[in-house]
């Protein structure tokens, strides 16, 4: 149990440093930065309360502290990749909505350059 806390607490502090390098770096934006900083200071936050992880278990039924650890930190993820999976395809509508329009807007300026040339 005390080696998958050691672990789990760097991992956490690993995903902590990656995320604001990231940040300063501008190679992620800061409304997404919050919700790997969130899941990164929940996980630290589980991986040193042993307390609150052992009455956690307990809440949930499971046997084993670790399992709890498991399941909180695979459910976290899981809502966070959800998330983004919304983000990503609300993206992708806008992008294929802007490229209508674009092409609306080539056809116009297109058909005015003929009517130009013609008159």
């Amino acid at each position: 149990m005390d080696r998958l806390l050691n672990v789990t607490t760097g991992v956490s502090v690993v995903l902590l440093v990656l995320v604001l390098i990231s940040l300063r770096r501008a190679h992620i934006r800061v409304e997404y930065s919050v919700s790997w900083l969130l899941a990164a200071v929940a996980l630290l936050g589980l991986s040193l309360a042993r307390p609150v992880l052992n009455a956690t278990a307990v809440w949930l039924g499971i046997p084993g502290s670790p399992v709890a650890l498991l399941l909180i930190v695979g459910s976290l993820f899981l809502l966070m990749f959800f998330r983004f999976s919304v983000i990503v395809s609300k993206l992708r509508d806008d992008n294929i909505a802007l490229a209508q329009r674009v092409a609306i807007l080539e056809f116009h300026i297109n058909s005015l350059r003929r009517d130009t040339h013609e008159a």
